[in-house]
């Protein structure tokens, strides 16, 4: 009874929040796998300025765009991860269209670096999990590397189950938490 009731309460949740968690997550490269990515129609037209009030920020981020080469650019806009299948490391057409989208990005703004992330679920053992985390993030940095981003520019690192995106036991926890997490470390 408790498990239903349970069930049924983050059920409520989720879907008092569905609209806006779908709109940030599918901003994300669709971190809800499935989900539909409806990053592409975002505003990525945002010129650079100082604030009306003279405070130095951009103008486009007080109007609640991003600033174009910045990380929130890149997360926004562009999406920052891709996933994988079960004790997988093979990328599917969906993760390569979010690379191809980031080497784009990347190419566009040459002075930026990036670390990207490997992640598993939590089944299988530190070990394995860490290799596998591994085996992950090496195939989106190569599919990157094949698109003309320069490999000096890419860093790996793998967590195997070590940072869950969702600490749930559940099939749609475990999915969100088989990536590869794009993340920008320097801009110049």
């Amino acid at each position: 009874m408790r498990k239903t009731l349970a069930l049924a309460a983050s059920l409520l949740l989720l879907a008092a929040c569905s609209s806006s968690q779908d709109e940030t997550l599918s901003g994300t490269g669709g971190a809800v796998p499935g989900a539909a990515d409806t990053s592409l129609g975002a505003d990525q037209s945002s010129g650079l300025g100082t604030g009306a009030d003279g405070s130095g920020v951009a103008s486009s981020e007080l109007n609640g765009a991003t600033t174009p080469g910045s990380t929130q650019d890149f997360e926004v806009n562009v999406g920052d991860r891709v996933f994988f299948g079960y004790d997988s490391s093979v990328l599917d057409d969906r993760a390569r269209e979010t690379l191809q989208r980031q080497a784009t990005w990347l190419q566009q703004f040459p002075g930026v670096t990036v670390t990207i992330e490997g992640h598993t679920d939590s089944r299988g053992t530190r070990e394995y999990n860490l290799a596998l985390g591994e085996r992950r993030a090496v195939a989106a940095r190569n599919y990157l590397e094949a698109l003309g981003v320069p490999a000096n520019r890419i860093l790996t690192i793998s967590y195997g189950e070590e940072r869950p995106t969702d600490p749930s036991e559940t099939e749609e926890a475990f999915a969100l938490n088989r990536s590869a997490v794009t993340v920008v470390t320097a801009t110049n």
